[in-house]
């Protein structure tokens, strides 16, 4: 009897709960509507604002202006270099324009920034670019999200270029990094013009891949891949973060891209194939074709490991030292890149021939490469201390920003040039050290394998390796060569990498931007 009564107090309780819900259905949907009107009364307002100061500023300076968003600007690497180029061919072909650079570095004016490029990278701008220095980077860089990173700086790239946009209202914003989330800041708000050059997809299908088959690797922690449930809850992550970078990226009026691997995920995620081209990044390949190769004679008693043994008794019995042997590695120092491979593998190297006379002892590698901030610098120490652990610190050599003359001079005496990031969304690097003659070893993905270690009329230009084990075996099968095959091989690759010059690049990348820059000046 008492449950009858509670249930009877029960029913006219519940339903005038409902009652009240629905009363407020009303009231919740006008409420809805008015604040979504309101936030596009605002943002329409912003725009407005916006363009008023963006024809103030035009009125002033006489002409348009084109932006670059890079906030690494001054680090050495090789989307640092497609920046300078890109500039420095648009300034060439318009004259009438003004260009401005978004950076984040701090402490550094803009005549040591150029300093810079003309130092690392041999390239002078025929005139002035102004420099927008903005404060908050921090916002961009992953140390600052331990957890959900690539949510974190795409949210904080949007902050990042708000402020941007309300430092100075370009006619044409030109992302040079890959940060897509700012595009639809410039287009929607700014009422700009933009244009992307896409290095690497900030999410990929190979990430999923990676995540799916729960593989540790940078980008996945090892108590991520253990689990599951988090594996399942990662991949359901990326699937919705894939989801909102393709519209984002898909707000681009031009869409460049460095590489056929590239361009596939971009394809996939972006689907713009109309607006999208591939524009192999500038290598400066003049300044290593220039040197030329040593024509070895074939009868030379020179047989690899046979000849480093010789060496070192002849220097063991007083006679001259002749060449060092080194295994050269050239790109910042940043996770992907995977220098520890390249540690473990040349560890490797060295045990195969541990137990014979002579060999080792002359063989030495030499880690080249940018430090863009304390997190790469603590990395580079890292990797010492690795070196210390496998017993050859004495036979690895880092050199850390190093200017265009060393690297030069490193690739050009170099007898490998050593390669081993998974999925290189191209390779700058790679192609650099064929254009220098040495022979390279790369990575059996990505840029190297689709575009850039191929072969060229038939002939062999490099090597490709994916393990620790695969690479010290190819290292030691490179050494074997006799003269006469490594100088067929280096030739081969000499004469591929003409199309990745620095003129091939201003061509089709002047021929891509040519739509927008056209309407500017009209």
């Amino acid at each position: 009897m008492a449950g009858y009564e509670h249930q009877h107090h029960f029913s006219p309780c519940f339903c005038d709960l409902m009652r009240l819900l629905w009363s407020l259905v009303g009231p919740c949907a006008y409420l809805s509507l008015v604040l979504t009107l309101v936030l596009l009364l605002v943002l329409l307002g912003l725009r407005m604002w916006l363009q008023g100061r963006r024809k103030t500023r035009r009125a002033q300076d006489g002409g348009p202006a084109v932006a670059f968003f890079h906030p690494y600007c001054n680090a050495g690497g090789g989307g640092e270099r497609v920046l300078w180029c890109s500039l420095r061919a648009l300034m060439n072909r318009y004259p009438s324009v003004s260009f401005v650079v978004y950076t984040g570095d701090q402490g550094v004016t803009g005549e040591q920034i150029l300093d810079g490029a003309r130092q690392r990278f041999n390239i002078t701008l025929p005139r002035s670019v102004t420099f927008v220095f903005l404060r908050h980077r921090l916002l961009v860089e992953a140390a600052s999200y331990p957890h959900f990173t690539l949510l974190g700086q795409s949210a904080g790239s949007m902050f990042l270029g708000w402020e941007a946009l309300m430092a100075f209202v370009p006619d044409l914003y030109v992302d040079s990094m890959g940060y897509a989330f700012t595009l639809p800041i410039f287009r929607y708000l700014g009422g700009c013009k933009v244009a992307s050059y896409v290095h690497y997809p900030t999410v990929s299908t190979d990430m999923l891949s990676v995540v799916r088959e729960r593989n540790p690797r940078f980008n996945n922690a090892d108590f991520i891949s253990r689990n599951p449930v988090l594996s399942a809850v990662k991949v359901v992550y990326y699937c919705c973060f894939a989801l909102l970078y393709g519209l984002a990226g898909s707000c681009s009026d031009v869409i460049m891209v460095n590489s056929t691997w590239t361009l596939g995920h971009i394809l996939a995620l972006w689907r713009s194939p109309s607006r999208t081209s591939v524009v192999y990044p500038p290598c400066d390949v003049r300044a290593f074709l220039d040197v030329p190769l040593e024509e070895e004679d074939e009868d030379e008693v020179e047989e690899g490991w046979e000849e480093l043994g010789q060496e070192l008794g002849n220097r063991e019995e007083g006679g001259a030292d002749r060449k060092c042997h080194s295994i050269v590695s050239v790109g910042q120092f940043r996770p992907e890149k995977d220098h520890r491979l390249q540690i473990r593998a040349f560890r490797k190297l060295l045990d195969r021939k541990g137990e014979g006379p002579g060999g080792w002892e002359l063989l030495r590698l030499v880690l080249i490469g940018g430090c863009r901030n304390q997190e790469d610098e603590e990395r580079v120490l890292m990797l010492r201390g690795l070196c210390q652990e496998l017993g050859v610190s004495d036979r690895v050599v880092f050199k850390l920003n190093v200017p265009f003359e060393e690297l030069k001079r490193e690739l050009v005496d170099a007898t490998i040039g050593l390669h081993t990031m998974w999925n290189e969304h191209f390779g700058i690097g790679v192609v650099e050290c064929m254009a220098a003659g040495t022979i390279v070893l790369a990575h059996k993905s990505g840029g190297p394998k689709l575009d850039i270690v191929v072969p060229y009329e038939g002939g062999q230009t490099g090597f490709l390796a994916d393990s620790e084990d695969s690479y010290a075996a190819a290292m030691e099968s490179i050494l074997k060569l006799s003269p006469a095959e490594r100088l067929e091989i280096c030739r081969n690759a000499r004469r591929s990498v003409e199309r990745f010059s620095d003129q091939e690049f201003e061509a089709c990348f002047l021929a891509a931007m040519e739509s927008l820059m056209s309407r500017l000046e009209h």
